[in-house]
Parts: structure tokens; sequence; C-alpha cells
């Protein structure tokens, strides 16, 4: 193997939660109609400027209540977490007016798979109960999560108080190997996917993002944005997300054809799958020699 393939296969096996969502697509939302005659009516009842004083009354009015009330917000990190599975969903739900923490597996600072050091608020020993769990993939660590009892343990018991419970890409790895998402549409990175969520006894929902009863899951790293921003719709409304993609301005355009495999070419699709087969397996099979032997 040449100095450069070996670049190529370390830089790939960094990112093997890649940005790619499952085969279907929800459709597009119909265009927005810029002032409703219902908006219209509650325009005439704002003040001419938001103030100190006012803008909660305004928020109220505007943005209305949530469905179910949500005072604590957690997302599991770990060493090799991507960057992006957790930081997406820690922007869109960080602005839900909840207390929104980083929980570690373990005490200390935490290194994401692209080397960024990241010290969590907290770790899973300190927290007994959360309104909404997030769980983001990885790579290696992801995996070795998904083998880890402590870890399973804690999330099936923060689970039982849960309103939503979600998992972002090779995340779902990690929830399903629970069990809670046994006989649950669910979606998961493209990468083998039906595989891994068959393996879970999960049911294959081939979209971007999906939600069973409380069970939120994404397909790769960027659709994990897209699974929050649709929780915070569900609870918290379309004007509340609304308001948050405009603070994102969030409007993907990417420049060219790609994210799936169906958008990809044949050979750049057999080289990604074969340098994650590359890193994923040899790990997998000895962490079910382990665990056979326990």
């Amino acid at each position: 193997m040449t100095n450069r393939l070996l670049a190529l296969w370390l830089c790939l096996a960094l990112v093997a939660c890649g940005q790619s969502p499952a085969p279907e697509s929800p459709p597009p939302p119909p265009k927005i109609e810029k002032l409703s005659p219902a908006d219209a009516e509650l325009k005439a009842k704002l003040p001419e400027q938001v103030t100190p004083e006012n803008h909660s009354m305004v928020m109220d009015l505007i943005l209305g209540k949530p469905k179910h009330p949500i005072k604590q917000i957690g997302i599991l990190v770990y060493d090799g977490v991507n960057d992006l599975d957790f930081t997406g969903p820690r922007y869109v739900l960080g602005q839900a007016g909840a207390k929104t923490r980083l929980i570690g597996i373990k005490p200390g600072p935490i290194k994401t798979v692209m080397g960024v050091q990241v010290i969590p608020d907290t770790v899973i020993d300190d927290v007994s109960q959360l309104d909404i769990l997030i769980i983001p993939g990885g790579f290696t660590g992801t995996i070795e999560a998904a083998y880890d009892e402590r870890v399973l343990d804690w999330i099936r018991r923060i689970d039982e108080g849960t309103t939503y419970t979600g998992a972002i890409c090779t995340g779902v790895w990690i929830l399903g190997a629970t069990g809670l998402l046994e006989g649950k549409q669910a979606v998961t990175n493209w990468y083998r996917e039906e595989e891994f969520l068959k393996k879970y006894k999960a049911i294959p929902a081939k979209k971007r993002w999906t939600n069973d009863g409380k069970y939120w899951t994404s397909a790769g790293v960027t659709a994990g944005m897209d699974m929050s921003l649709a929780l915070l719709n569900d609870n918290w409304g379309e004007k509340y997300t609304q308001g948050v993609m405009l603070d994102m301005e969030y409007d993907p355009r990417p420049p060219i054809q790609g994210g799936t495999p169906e958008k990809t070419g044949w050979l750049v699709e057999w080289m990604m799958k074969a340098m994650y087969d590359a890193g994923v397996n040899p790990l997998i099979e000895k962490l079910e020699k382990a665990k056979a032997a326990r």
C-alpha cells in the first residue's frame, strides 16, 4: 500500500460516519406563505418594537407553548465521536430553552474523530434523568460503546424517563445494542445500513430521518441536524423551528450530486465501503470474541 493510499485510508477511517443519508428523503415542504391571515391577526397585536420588558410576551404570542415541558437535554459524547454528529444537534436543540449538556462516558476531556478536544459538562455516573437523550455516532469509539454494558445500562435507565430518545448516524448502533429499537422503524448511516438495523431487530425505514413513537433516528452526520429540527418542530412547533433555521441560515445547497449511494459513482462508493470494512470488521470480530468469552 503506498503512503498516499495509507493516508487516504486513515482519513476515511476518521470520518467513517459519512455524510450521506439513507435512500429516501421526505418530500419537500410546501412553499411558505409569507404572511397568512392567522399571522396577520397576530401581527396586529404586536408592539412596534421588542424591548427587554415585552420580549417574553412577543415570543409567547408568536411561538406558542411546547407540546411537552422539556427541562433537561443530554448528548452523549466519547472518544472518537463525530464532531458534527453532536455539534449540529447541540446547536439546534440548545436553542430550545432547556438545560443542554454534553455527557461523557468517563471524567476528563474527550477527543473527537477529527482530533478536537472537548470537555463534557458532566459524566453518565452523575446523570439520572433527562427529557431528551441524543446519541451521536463516530467510528471505533462508537463500536466500542455499543459493546459497553455500562453505557448500554445507563441508556436504558435514562430512556425510562425520556420524552424523546434519539440517535444519529452510527450512534443508532449504540441505541440498537440496548434493545430499545427492537420492532421500531429506524435509519442509520448508509454503510451496511440494513444489515446493522436487522442485527438490532429494527425495521429499516429507508429515510433520511424517522421516528417511531418517542424514538428518533437519522442517517449520517448532516441528517442529524434534519432530525433535530424535526424533533424541535414536533415539540416546539413550526414557528420556533423556523426561527432556529433562520438563525442558522439553514438552506443547504451542495455544489454537486452526492451524499447517498444512489447519487455516488460506483468507484467512489466501492472505495468508501471497502475502507470502512477494513476498519470495522476486525474491531467487531475482536469485540464479539470478548463478549462471547465473558
